[in-house]
């Protein structure tokens, strides 16, 4: 990932609604949600809807298709996997925060130092 990319998708998660939406399509998983039933669900009117879906397209996090008459939208794993990645081993120094393949459950796993943490106090 470059940091374009990343200051597209930041910028795209920065506002409220956009948040909001990208929140509920993570819970929808790859299946994903019509764009009629994350407005009713956020309450937020359809051309509304419409513009940020746009804008987080665009930003490339998230992803639409044609399901018959309905357009399913759905985060974008693999791009915001790519871009946790990217803040870790990009913009974190190695010794507050690394990332490590896990091999065995087929995964990433993030480690963040303890260094950070407020430290309990002498009795």
């Amino acid at each position: 990932m470059d940091i374009k990319k990343a200051l597209a998708a930041f910028d795209a998660l920065s506002q409220e609604t956009r948040l909001r939406v990208f929140r509920l399509l993570v819970e929808y998983g790859q299946a994903g949600a019509p764009a009629g039933m994350l407005s009713e669900s956020l309450n937020i009117p359809h051309n509304t809807l419409s513009f940020h879906l746009s804008h987080m397209s665009n930003a490339g996090l998230i992803v639409s298709r044609r399901q018959g008459r309905s357009v399913i939208y759905s985060a974008n794993f693999e791009f915001f996997s790519g871009l946790i990645r990217y803040m870790v081993e990009d913009c974190c120094r190695v010794e507050f925060a690394s990332i490590r393949n896990d091999k065995r459950r087929k995964c990433s796993i993030i480690e963040l130092s303890t260094c950070c943490q407020p430290k309990e106090k002498a009795s």
